[in-house]
């Protein structure tokens, strides 16, 4: 029994006054003694409450948590709850109450006031994170609930982080004036990763298969960079659904993973995980159809949207794609409030799936309100207008998730969240837009190496959402061996809160060409553009650009036709490119493509006058219904370019196009095409046509490890140069060149890394090859 409590029991035992327990778990279990019966008058009521002890925490703010006030009659059973009381505000930690004839003395200890709070011993886990992770903060009241509170919760982080050793151990540091300083002493200790993946019940499936679906990985010694072998208990529940979604993609409609178990070594430095799954038989889809129960709309019409046949096997994600295909179809055509059910019926016996995709109408929902929260930096008008649905539409679920979609594209948010709540009436339903900023400004220094360019050195300032307004601006600098560039940025994406992105730049350009036609070149000058959307996929962006060229340094032994151009002249072009994408993603697509044409003429002012026009374009298709892998992916691209001069003016061999390196790998750059075979100089030409397929595939290789394989065959032919006189042989011969090879394209943590070992397969003896090609670059 506490010291204080114990004094206290004998002396109200001695007294045969009451006296209520400085403990609080004390005297909950113990009867209140009830008090002595007073004579009638002042003694048997309360005249006065004196509290004692008190530093920080005025009287009166004592007084209010009492349950006995002054001119009540005295009740130990309000006094025991008034203890109580007292104790649960979390400001004391010694409360005694005692009478005292007419008077109720309270003496009270003060919690002290935490100073600051430090972690030592940890490197795995910065300050920021943990400081963020407790409650107790600095000029807060301490209490050892809340230390033990607190640490409990720094042990379960380091548990999430797979270190299940990890000890934590709080110290109290007292100082003056009833402060303290909580310091947080950590052990991490090694992480505990999972040392192996079982599966049991597959029997259609290896281990080895099913453990490149999973996200958790076995530890190996090239997960350095990786969390996947940590072992992460939310992790199992996502790696069920995988397995789920796996198995449904490939035609077994009735699989259970009926659990995830983790087993924890006796020595805790791994974890041995066992996922138990039926997977059940295996269908093909039977009957399919279409049934439509909205007036004036006919199913017969829908059925070219359902991109599953008779004897396929059945596939969960392909289902879902035509039902979602179905309903922003029909929403398009004029039916706001559409519901696409698929009705799956099994035939166990002959293992078929019969799918009818029933188009329904939904109840009248409009949307009455848009609410953003979250964006404590970006401006409300920024996140709104990339709704592609406003206040008083038709709720549309294909319009909402295409709004979320382009606000994530933004970039400004780590995590975007567009959820739905009902409105004032029973057809009004409220959007409610939860964002989470991230950081958008970019201080970049970086270095690398590309066959192009050769080392280089990158240095950066960029800011993508300048002031919250959405406006990217920047600033950057590379330094190369064969290439350096300074240039200026700023990009309004909504100009005057329009459709309408409006921008300028400034640059400056020296490249390094005496290794391809004997000279170098300099370029001084300003763009401003302009560019609209005519819908989600097609837009046109218009530019003016005003340069000084300058051709300098040309070497005694250059072609004539690049001496006689030696000197500076002034480019005033005006251009235009009009783009359709329907790519699935711009930075990794798997399926659809993008097509651009793009046109620029030249001859509003300066020396140059022409007009040159170019097209290409892409198309990606996945072949994952063929491999099982949505890594498979062959990719056909192809463009066109020509240049015409005007005004009689004569081409110039900085305006021309040229063949080989990254248009045409096998061949070095500029390799291919009308060559000065006196000089082996490269001419360039005025037209020309590439085409390349390419196979990306996975390698054999962890999937983590971040590498895809690529085999290519590229074309392409360079003409139309200058014609040979008695002292230039110049060779311009249109026949296709041929490059065909392999690379690899490994995502590191250090950036992007491209290797190609192409051969040319189809060439002219003067053309000029490249087997081995290298690029890689990186920013930190």
């Amino acid at each position: 029994m506490h010291p204080t409590l114990r004094a206290l029991l004998i002396a109200s035992a001695a007294l045969s006054l009451p006296a209520v327990a400085s403990d609080p778990a004390a005297a909950q279990n113990r009867p209140t003694r009830a008090a002595r019966p007073a004579p009638a008058g002042a003694e048997g009521v309360v005249r006065e409450i004196e509290v004692r002890g008190n530093q920080r925490i005025e009287a009166d703010t004592v007084r209010s948590y009492m349950l006995l006030q002054p001119g009540d009659a005295f009740d130990a059973d309000r006094l025991d709850r008034s203890l109580k009381s007292l104790y649960a505000t979390g400001l004391f930690r010694d409360v005694r109450i005692a009478r005292d004839g007419g008077r109720v003395v309270v003496d009270v200890a003060e919690n002290p006031i935490v100073n600051r709070v430090a972690f030592e011993g940890n490197r795995k886990i910065s300050d920021d994170v943990l400081r963020g992770e407790v409650q107790l903060r600095a000029r807060s009241v301490y209490t050892p609930q809340a230390v033990q509170a607190d640490r409990q919760r720094i042990v379960e982080l380091y548990a999430r982080r797979g270190r299940f050793g990890a000890v934590v151990e709080p110290k109290l540091i007292e100082l003056e004036q009833n402060r303290v300083d909580v310091v947080y002493e950590i052990q991490e200790n090694e992480a505990a990763l999972v040392a192996r993946i079982n599966f049991v019940g597959n029997r259609a499936y290896s281990d080895s298969r099913l453990k490149e679906v999973v996200a958790t990985k076995e530890q190996a010694w090239y997960r350095i960079f990786s969390s996947s072998d940590q072992f992460d208990p939310d992790r199992l529940s996502f790696d069920r659904e995988l397995l789920r979604r796996f198995y449904l993609r490939s035609g077994y409609a009735d699989v259970q993973i009926s659990g995830a178990t983790a087993e924890l070594a006796p020595d805790r430095t791994g974890f041995f995980v066992t996922y138990t799954l039926d997977e059940g038989p295996r269908y093909r889809v039977g009957k399919v159809d279409v049934v439509s129960n909205i007036r004036n709309l006919d199913a017969e019409s829908l059925r070219g949207l359902v991109r599953v046949e008779e004897g396929d096997w059945y596939d969960g994600d392909v289902v879902e794609r035509v039902s979602q295909s179905l309903q922003d179809t029909v929403n398009l055509r004029g039916f706001p409030f559409v519901d696409v059910q698929p009705r799956i019926q099994r035939d166990r016996e002959s293992r078929r799936v019969d799918l009818t995709f029933e188009v329904n109408e939904a109840p009248r929902v409009f949307v009455e309100r848009i609410d953003i929260t979250g964006n404590t930096r970006t401006q409300d008008r920024v996140v709104r207008r990339e709704f592609r649905i406003a206040e008083g539409d038709a709720f549309n679920a294909a319009q909402i998730r295409r709004s979320r979609q382009r606000i994530r594209d933004l970039g400004y948010f780590s995590d975007v969240q567009v959820t739905s709540a009902p409105g004032s009436a029973p057809d009004r339903a409220v959007l409610n837009t939860q964002v989470t900023e991230r950081a958008t400004g970019e201080v970049s220094l970086g270095g690398g190496y590309s066959t192009d360019a050769g080392a280089l050195a990158d240095v950066g300032l960029r800011e993508r959402n300048l002031l919250g307004t959405g406006i990217d601006a920047r600033i950057n600098g590379t330094l190369a061996q064969r290439r350096s560039q300074v240039d200026l940025s700023i990009t309004d994406p909504a100009f005057l809160d329009r459709n309408l992105a409006a921008g300028f730049d400034l640059f400056y350009i020296q490249r390094n060409l005496l290794a391809i036609a004997n000279y170098r070149e300099r370029r001084a000058g300003f763009a401003v553009r302009a560019g609209y959307a005519f819908n989600e996929r097609l837009r046109q962006t218009w530019a003016y650009t005003l340069t000084n060229r300058e051709i300098f340094d040309v070497s005694q032994n250059a072609s004539r036709f690049v001496r006689q151009q030696q000197g500076e002249t002034l480019l005033s072009q005006i251009g235009q490119t009009i783009s359709y994408d329907f790519r699935d993603s711009i930075i990794d697509p798997r399926r659809g493509g993008v097509l651009r044409l793009g046109t620029d003429f030249a001859g509003l002012g300066g020396d140059a006058a022409y007009i040159r026009a170019r097209l290409d374009g892409s198309y990606f298709i996945p072949l994952e219904a063929y491999f099982g892998d949505p890594d498979y992916v062959l990719s056909l691209s192809g463009s066109i370019g020509y240049l015409e001069t005007l005004f009689g003016k004569e081409d110039r061999i900085v305006d021309r196009f040229f063949l080989g390196g990254e248009n045409l790998r096998g061949f070095r750059i500029a390799g291919a095409g009308p060559r000065d075979l006196n000089t082996r100089d490269s001419l360039g030409g005025r037209f020309i046509w590439t085409q390349s397929t390419e196979l990306r595939y996975p390698l054999p290789l962890p999937a983590e490890l971040g590498l895809i394989g690529r085999a290519f065959v590229d074309v392409g032919s360079l003409s139309q140069s200058e014609k040979s006189t008695a002292d230039v042989r110049v060779a311009d011969d249109a026949s296709p060149r041929v490059g065909a090879g392999v690379g690899i394209s490994w995502r590191s943590p250090f950036g992007l890394i491209n290797i190609d070992l192409a051969q040319a397969v189809v060439k002219k003896s003067y053309d000029e090859t490249q087997v081995f090609r290298f690029g890689f670059g990186t920013r930190f």
